[in-house]
């Protein structure tokens, strides 16, 4: 059974319906499509591309043998789209499912989102969103989540513009490091 339960015709229908009332050319728009495990070592470069978009290298630690476990492992922590274009991978999309007690359900959180600075503006930021909120409808998902840097203007307004809400008065609560072994009394 294949872990994303939308597949490519759905994938390909969506992507066709939008270029072609664009008046566009179905060959030039990228395929969306879940990740595979021959696409780690790519989605692990836009990883690296996001972590110096966001000013974060420092942080930036994964390899291509975690991401490939997280992935496709005997326990995959999470999954992935990708949208290709031209052969190359430009853009991915990584999730995974979370809980709340309050809906009652499972969501969709959304990791990360990134596409290449020459896809953007295209509509496949759109596209890939929409696909995820899909899928969290299709499994039955009571909420589609994800985070923003503050910082990041353009993301907040294209975000808000696709109908979601930034929330204000949450914070992101993180222990890491030296702090997480000291939570776990080591």
């Amino acid at each position: 059974m294949p872990r994303l339960q939308l597949g490519r015709v759905a994938l390909r229908r969506h992507r066709d319906r939008a270029v072609r009332s664009a008046g566009g050319s179905v060959s030039d728009t990228p395929l969306i499509r879940a990740a595979e495990a021959r696409d780690v070592g790519a989605i692990l470069a836009l990883m690296r591309e996001l972590a110096e978009f966001e000013k974060l290298t420092h942080l930036f630690v994964a390899t291509e043998a975690d991401l490939a476990d997280a992935l496709f492992g005997e326990r995959p922590a999470a999954e992935a789209l990708v949208a290709e274009h031209n052969g190359a991978i430009v853009a991915y999309a990584l999730f995974f499912h979370n809980y709340s007690t309050f809906v009652g359900r499972r969501g969709l959180y959304l990791e990360d989102l990134y596409v290449q600075p020459s896809q953007r503006g295209t509509g496949l930021g759109t596209a890939m969103l929409r696909h995820l909120a899909a899928l969290a409808v299709e499994r039955r998902c009571g909420r589609f989540e994800w985070s923003v840097l503050d910082w990041n203007q353009p993301a907040i307004d294209f975000y808000e513009k696709m109908g979601a809400t930034v929330l204000p008065e949450w914070r992101i609560v993180r222990v890491t490091g030296d702090a997480l072994e000291t939570l776990a009394g080591h």
